[in-house]
């Protein structure tokens, strides 16, 4: 039996908090050119397409995910127990030297606990001769899950494998036929090689996930896009909502989806100061748990995000961690609510300033003023939003005036079409403001601004940078943007449309008409000729 030192054990407890990234020992390549990162992507995607069979992509995509994820956090978990000791490989040692003491310690720090036979390279490397795999990973996930039970961390790790169900019948209708499916899915992602994790290239283990992601939503049609917010768009959105602030209390997404909206954030500003961690709800309990999974895959630890499930526009959460300095949100398309036929609704102190609520039949509105209230006077809101409710009358026009009485918009951006899975509409931006220094509301036109690549659009860093440009300086672009007055607006019935206020330039060819009318009377001149000769001709030979 190997046992712990003493020295390593000091050093376990003195690391609390601590989540650093290295890989399995023999593997010892760094992946960090972007032809890597594709190849990487590329087998991934192939382990995928090639061990679903007969079920269907969107719904066994969790079996694939879920396998990456285990892998992830079991060598996280193996790494954090061997820092203090170089010559600990923990993955070797027996389960009998795990004190209650070390156990209850690193639930603190980690929020879970795995035993050295439960971890992912000692199941995948018999899972071919596994008779009883299926229920060996059932039972290994629940106790993963329920060592975090009584602790801090219990409800971030409660349910994280609920929807990878080794003993569904989606598998294979034996036990057998189920094991060489999970083992097929666990053999491949162990071939796979991350790499060194350590020195911040933790993000390719969580860039392949999110690609994975990506290619099944753009084959799921609309159920896929719904809930997957395409990185190049991600990152346009987190800055738009980070923009000059140094610092944040904390990043808010009440329509959570995978939670790439919220990750784009960190990736992309790191260098901030984000006080508080990540927040988010999510109503669909699958899509809950992968945005639960994607914070650790993107080294979130739990103390740092908290992630709901429910209904965000019936039942929000985090009421007493409002306001949020930046909040990011891509909700679903005027899908219907309950609204009006609920009279309490409109006391709610979400939607009574406004005094009136969003249509039954498009709820809209009702998640831009979710996020109006839970935004804080030094913040922003980056919310995709469909075209038709800035310009629609009834109830949405009558929002549509409190938001512009009251100085909240910022900026709406008409985006490219065809940028999201799913759906080809050209999207907007409405980005809310508390702290606009006048009465103006910019307009910008993006829609010519894209890449296509594939099937979809994608948007370029130096798209992005573009945008961001405009956005910063506020400065009227002919044909691009353009800062409106108020009173201007209110004139218009408060049309918020990119298009009523940012003309389209004129692409069509100019046409000399002197000279087309010249060449049109040589043409003819040409016709009649050539017509003349033809009669003549014919005469001849009649005659």
């Amino acid at each position: 039996m190997i046992e712990l030192n003493p020295i390593y054990l000091k050093a376990i407890k003195a690391k609390k908090g601590s989540i650093t990234m290295v890989a399995y020992k023999d593997k010892d390549s760094t992946i960090t050119s972007t032809s890597q990162r594709t190849e990487l992507q590329s087998q991934i995607w192939q382990i995928a397409d090639s061990v679903r069979g007969a079920i269907d992509g969107w719904d066994f995509k969790q079996y694939v995910l879920g396998t990456l994820f285990y892998r992830f956090i079991s060598e996280n978990f193996a790494s954090y127990m061997e820092e203090g000791d170089d010559s600990l490989n923990y993955a070797t040692l027996s389960d009998d030297v795990i004190t209650d003491e070390l156990k209850d310690d690193t639930i603190k720090a980690k929020g879970y606990f795995i035993y050295p036979s439960q971890l992912f390279v000692n199941i995948a490397a018999n899972a071919n001769n596994n008779p009883n795999l299926n229920t060996d990973l059932a039972n290994i996930f629940q106790e993963i899950e329920s060592s975090a039970t009584g602790y801090d961390s219990e409800n971030n790790i409660k349910g994280l494998f609920a929807d990878f169900d080794t003993t569904s019948n989606r598998l294979g209708n034996t036990v057998k036929d189920k094991n060489m499916r999970l083992a097929a899915v666990l053999k491949g992602v162990e071939s796979l090689n991350f790499g060194d994790f350590h020195n911040n290239q933790i993000d390719l283990f969580g860039d392949a996930y999110e690609f994975l992601i990506s290619n099944y939503a753009a084959n799921a049609g609309k159920s896929g896009g719904e809930f997957f917010t395409p990185q190049s768009v991600s990152k346009l959105i987190a800055q738009l909502a980070m923009h000059k602030q140094t610092t944040v209390n904390k990043i808010y997404d009440p329509v959570a989806g995978s939670g790439s909206l919220l990750l784009q954030t960190k990736k992309h500003f790191d260098s901030h100061i984000i006080e508080d961690g990540f927040f988010g709800q999510e109503i669909n309990h699958t899509t809950y748990n992968l945005a639960r999974m994607n914070m650790f895959l993107h080294n979130v630890n739990y103390d740092k995000f908290h992630i709901a499930l429910g209904n965000t526009l019936l039942d929000p959460q985090f009421k007493n961690e409002k306001p949020f300095d930046a909040i990011v949100s891509n909700p679903p398309y005027s899908i219907k609510w309950i609204g009006k036929s609920d009279p309490t609704l409109i006391n709610d102190d979400r939607f009574a300033p406004a005094g009136v609520l969003a249509p039954d039949s498009k709820a809209d509105f009702a998640f831009v003023l979710h996020c109006l209230n839970y935004l804080s006077s030094k913040g922003r809101a980056a919310i995709v939003c469909f075209p038709g409710i800035f310009y629609r009358g009834g109830a949405e026009q009558k929002i549509r005036q409190y938001l512009v009485d009251s100085n909240y918009i910022e900026t709406v951006i008409s985006l490219a079409p065809n940028l999201f899975f799913g759906t080809s509409i050209a999207v907007n931006i409405l980005i809310l403001s508390k702290h606009k220094n006048d009465t103006k509301t910019q307009f910008i036109n993006a829609s010519e601004l894209y890449k296509k690549e594939t099937n979809n659009n994608v948007l370029t860093d130096s798209h992005i940078e573009q945008i961001m440009q405009a956005f910063d300086n506020k400065a009227d672009i002919e044909y691009f943007s353009k800062s409106v007055d108020h009173s201007i607006i209110a004139a218009n019935d408060y049309n918020l449309s990119v298009s009523s206020y940012v003309g389209v330039k004129d692409t069509r060819e100019a046409i000399d008409i002197t000279k087309l009318n010249a060449e049109l009377k040589t043409t003819v001149a040409k016709i009649n000729k050539l017509r003349t000769a033809i009669d003549a001709l014919i005469a001849e030979i009649e005659a």
